[in-house]
């Protein structure tokens, strides 16, 4: 009978520890998910719709460059150093100076 108590004792105690790390894992997404939404709406406000879909057509391709560019406009955002709103032209410049240049790759045949 020890046995039993003694395994049900340890059945509630894994139960709970997993009840409470996923309420823990959820607060965690929840927290994510708030982040990640007062960054949608910095970059609402410094980047015109043309510049935002030009920088979620990249994040296809490359989101940790988009991850970066757009911790840099936040940092200039708050910072208060953007005047106005980036345009589409703004934004290409500013791609075409962060962006890794592309290597060359020439093969010949022989």
């Amino acid at each position: 009978m020890s046995d039993e108590d003694e395994l049900e004792a340890i059945r509630k105690k894994k139960i709970e520890e997993l009840q409470l790390q996923s309420q823990q894992q959820a607060a965690m997404e929840e927290q994510q998910k708030m982040i990640e939404a007062q960054r949608q709406a910095i970059m609402r406000k410094i980047l015109t719709p043309q510049a935002r879909e030009r920088l979620g057509r990249l994040r296809i391709a490359r989101p940790e460059i988009v991850q970066s560019i757009e911790d840099q406009l936040i940092a200039l955002a708050r910072s208060g150093r953007v005047v106005g709103q980036i345009d589409d032209a703004d934004l290409r410049k500013l791609l075409s100076r962060l962006m890794p240049k592309k290597r060359e790759i020439k093969i010949e045949r022989r």
